[in-house]
């Protein structure tokens, strides 16, 4: 049971649960990156950040040496359009950028689907951010999705000849009610 131990502590529970079925197949891992919007960053998962927080895009870092020829495909995804209880547009493209260096950040690689920021309609939101690590430079295509909705990460993943994902983060989302005074 030693190796169950070790794998579960290196997923975060909170991924599990949350991301890994809906959106992703269990992986492992093996990279470090960072996504930071103005005012806050993503540093442990559900973290709760306004839609005027993330209108912009974020700084995604990707930590490693900038000697390495590792070049890594973001995808950026909510599986709860347009309500988690149901998620008829599951899952809803926010970003994709290709080509992003090992020990670099994402506005160096090649935005495929322009970044929308989140706006969501009804109940609380999850936006995933997941990490493939190519095999090779343009091993993505240039032609984007046909679409926004029901995009599939693991789909799209599979059809680009990327593996697991090395990594994920993701953060939650509702819409901003007006102020009552």
């Amino acid at each position: 049971m030693a190796n169950m131990e070790t794998s579960a502590r290196s997923v975060d529970p909170l991924v599990v649960g949350k991301v890994i079925g809906d959106v992703l197949d269990m992986f492992v891992p093996v990279v470090d990156f960072t996504v930071e919007y103005a005012s806050k960053q993503i540093s442990n998962n559900g973290v709760e950040i306004k839609p005027a927080e993330a209108a912009q895009k974020p700084r995604v870092h990707i930590k490693g040496s900038l000697h390495s020829n590792n070049l890594y495909t973001l995808v950026m995804a909510d599986p709860d359009a347009p309500s988690p209880s149901e998620p008829t547009f599951r899952e809803w493209l926010h970003w994709i950028v290709t080509d992003i260096p090992e020990g670099g950040d994402a506005s160096q690689g090649r935005e495929m689907v322009e970044y929308m920021g989140p706006k969501p309609p009804a109940g609380i939101h999850r936006y995933v951010f997941t990490l493939f690590r190519q095999k090779e430079a343009e091993q993505v295509p240039h032609k984007p999705p046909q679409g926004r909705s029901n995009f599939k990460t693991r789909q799209f993943a599979s059809d680009n000849g990327l593996d697991l994902p090395v990594a994920a983060l993701y953060f939650n989302s509702q819409k901003e009610h007006a102020a009552h005074h």
